[in-house]
């Protein structure tokens, strides 16, 4: 799931100028935001790698029984 800023229910820790200087997230919101950093990894690893039309994978699922005709 991915989120914008003002989704977060983000908290702040500021110094004593009120600049901030932290961040507090509920753990769910923390682990979601670290699954989709991962996945943004993975999405840039890959990017250069041929991709295969659609259709041609659907063809080839059925010619090796994977999916029915």
């Amino acid at each position: 799931m991915t989120h914008t800023i003002r989704e977060l229910q983000a908290q702040y820790v500021t110094d004593e100028e009120g600049k901030k200087t932290a961040v507090i997230l509920p753990i769910e919101e923390f682990e979601e935001l670290l699954e989709d950093i991962a996945d943004m990894a993975v999405l840039l690893e890959r990017r250069d790698e041929l991709t295969i039309p659609f259709d041609e994978v659907v063809a080839k699922l059925k010619r090796d029984g994977i999916l029915p005709d």
